[in-house]
């Protein structure tokens, strides 16, 4: 189901805001962060020394090598004295030198979880709500239609984002437990937007979330997203105790009712297609935290429901995918001009995004419990039969709840199988999908005999893509991907519907809308040429891992080649 005026909120005061009380108690939170990490290091790492050690060389190239304007100044008098500590204690007895281990354990800890932990005002967020959708309102309404009317509020930008899915089921489940949104994550522009859509669209409260410590660097914004609910992610860190101290954090705040949100893939998609593998740290966390609150007899329940997002045009597609084709061609990928992601492209993109119509999907998935069996509006967890599934059998062992994070770590791997699953039978085809992934498998067949990397090396000028030909490659894909959507492998637009030659003009229209370097253009008479091959794939990806290669007779859509092209 497609909504796009806004539900009542599900809370009538912020106050009630999960995410408000946690930040209410915050030293208490803090508190119980230090004491669940410190025992979890103590049981996993017999040897603190060893562990400690390993942290301080790691925490010393960071701040040499990577060093911030957000960085507390005294790092390196804090490392100085952890480490005199350290040496002193190699003189000492055995069991006092344990006692000193845990003791600059627990200083670790409770230094990274008090720079993870953040803070949420009320006053802020009240303040944040109205500026932005001010903000966002006046200057669509400027760059659609008049300076000189800009005061005027006629169009809005909850009218520009399309949510799909059961909305009255997911504000159902905050009165049964806990929510936690699993999003796709393509572009920066991913938590505005998700966040925008959840507050004005679906009445839900604040989540948690992680940002960045990076966006600390600027003061204004982190003033705003230090007291907006969000937890800090420094991923220069990849020390044990830090990596531990964030679980630790995500763990504890979803046992107390915390609504949160985070990408499950880790990062934005280099490549264009929706993650197939997932991060398996906070997801972890969550099959942790359904353990632990049927251990303790809370009936508070976790549920996860995944979000795949869609965009005809994501700005930093060039960026993205050059550095994919780097990591995973190397030697045989070679570098050529793409568009870079300066403060005068951003500002350029954001006017042109209020300024043209263009899409922004955001597909919700049915909800899950976190063995990734689908819940009903209740709540209730149902297996594959649709029988009712009771949560807590699943950490039983001897007829008793036990943690054994060996079998939540198996459960963990199902949950993110299951989600990915999620991620594209949820998955929206837009019309700009389709026409790349059409164009980009004419341009394979025709060129059958190169790799990739050879492929994206043709110069593209030499090419053309005749648009009776074009159009006929693009009604045998539409028909294929009906026969998906009535499998319900994944979801259509509404443009899918229109007639391939409709379809054909609406998918270049939009693919890449804001891009310099067109993936996809009309020539002068009418045909179809490209601009940039690297852009091209990036798009053509998102419809990778749906099988529909094999649907359709490629070999009958071969280009001929304006001139011919010389071995690459």
């Amino acid at each position: 189901m497609k909504y796009i005026e806004p539900f009542p909120a599900v809370f009538k005061k912020m106050s009630d805001w999960p995410i408000y009380k946690l930040s209410q108690d915050r030293r208490r939170f803090i508190a119980e962060i230090d004491d669940f990490t410190t025992e979890r290091l103590i049981k996993e790492h017999p040897k603190l020394y060893d562990l400690i050690v390993q942290t301080l060389y790691q925490e010393r190239i960071r701040i040499k090598e990577t060093p911030w304007k957000v960085d507390p100044p005294n790092e390196r008098q804090f490392l100085d004295r952890i480490r005199k500590q350290l040496v002193a204690s190699e003189t000492e007895s055995k069991a006092k030198a344990a006692e000193t281990h845990r003791e600059i354990l627990q200083k670790f800890v409770h230094r990274y979880s008090e720079e993870i932990v953040g803070t949420f005002s009320l006053r802020t967020m009240r303040f944040a709500r109205s500026f932005l959708s001010l903000f966002f309102n006046r200057l669509l309404n400027a760059a659609t239609e008049r300076w000189w009317r800009f005061l005027s509020s006629k169009s809005r930008l909850h009218e520009r984002i399309q949510v799909y899915g059961d909305v009255k089921a997911i504000q159902d489940l905050f009165a049964q437990g806990t929510v936690v949104v699993v999003p796709t994550h393509f572009s920066n522009l991913d938590s505005v937007l998700i966040g925008f859509a959840m507050d004005h669209i679906m009445g839900l409260p604040q989540f948690s979330y992680g940002a960045g410590l990076n966006l600390y660097n600027s003061g204004a914004a982190a003033f705003f997203i230090n007291r907006l609910g969000a937890y800090r992610i420094d991923r220069r860190k990849k020390n044990a105790i830090y990596l531990e101290t964030l679980k630790g954090m995500s763990n504890l705040a979803i046992q107390r009712g915390t609504n949160t949100l985070f990408f499950p893939g880790g990062t934005r998609s280099r490549s264009g297609e929706i993650e197939k593998r997932l991060k398996m740290g906070l997801l972890g966390t969550v099959v942790e935290a359904q353990r632990a609150s049927c251990g303790q007899g809370d009936k508070n329940k976790v549920f996860i429901v995944p979000l795949t997002t869609s965009y005809h045009t994501v700005l930093e597609a060039p960026f993205l995918i050059h550095q994919h084709l780097q990591i995973v061609g190397k030697e045989r990928y070679l570098v050529g001009r793409s568009e870079g992601n300066s403060l005068r492209e951003w500002f350029k993109f954001i006017w042109q995004f209020f300024a043209k119509r263009s899409d922004i999907v955001l597909s919700f998935g049915k909800p899950m419990d976190v063995l990734g069996n689908l819940v009903d509006e209740n709540g209730t967890s149902r297996d594959n039969r649709n029988n009712v599934v009771n949560i807590s059998d699943y950490f039983v062992t001897e007829g008793v709840i036990t943690e054994d994070l060996q079998r939540e770590a198996e459960y963990t791997k199902l949950l993110a199988d299951k989600i990915v699953d999620r991620f594209h039978r949820e998955n929206i085809v837009l019309s700009s999908h389709l026409v790349a992934f059409t164009a980009f498998n004419i341009l394979k067949e025709s060129n059958d005999k190169l790799d990739l990397y050879a492929l994206l090396r043709l110069p593209p000028d030499d090419y053309v893509f005749p648009l009776d030909t074009f159009t006929a490659a693009v009604a045998a894909i539409q028909a294929a991907l009906f026969e998906l959507a009535e499998k319900g492998r994944l979801k259509l637009s509404d443009a899918i519907h229109l007639s391939p030659e409709e379809l054909v003009q609406d998918g270049v229209k939009n693919l890449g809308v804001y891009h310099v370097r067109k993936p996809l253009l009309f020539n002068r008479k009418g045909d179809l040429e490209s601009d940039d091959f690297n852009v091209l794939f990036f798009y053509h990806n998102r419809l990778e891992n749906f099988g529909l290669t094999k649907r359709v007779k490629w070999d009958k859509f071969k280009l001929v080649v304006k001139e011919l092209v010389e071995a690459v």
